[in-house]
């Protein structure tokens, strides 16, 4: 499993990081799970992770958002695929996203998460 694509998981609350990291492990990817914007940054910028994709919740509580944590990323790696996630309807998608980006609706079952997943990286890792 070491040649897993490893996916940056960005979300708040423990119970729904964990459903997501299942999610991702059922579909041949690999989680690498921290809960702020700023922890995420780190993470990337460290870049020891070797994390190929991020998975952001929008909403992330105290700190940056998941649109701003994308942003800042993109910056430093403009092609770097993004995937945001969210509960809350989503208005600002086409204003706040950053382009190439793709949006999942929770609640989402594990097989739709993966899907994205793969959708963004070209197909290169079909969903198991």
């Amino acid at each position: 499993m070491s040649d897993a694509v490893r996916v940056l998981v960005v979300e708040d609350e423990a119970l729904i990081a964990s459903f997501v990291e299942d999610a991702l492990s059922d579909g041949g990817f690999q989680a690498c799970s921290v809960h702020s914007g700023e922890e995420a940054m780190s993470t990337f910028c460290d870049g020891r992770e070797g994390c190929r994709v991020l998975l952001t919740d929008i909403n992330l509580g105290d700190g940056i958002t998941g649109w701003e944590l994308a942003r800042q990323i993109r910056e430093i790696t403009p092609d770097f695929p993004v995937l945001y996630m969210t509960s809350a309807s989503t208005p600002d998608w086409e204003s706040q996203s950053v382009g190439g980006s793709v949006l999942i609706q929770k609640p989402f079952a594990p097989a739709q998460l993966a899907a994205a997943v793969s959708q963004l990286l070209g197909g290169a890792t079909s969903p198991g």
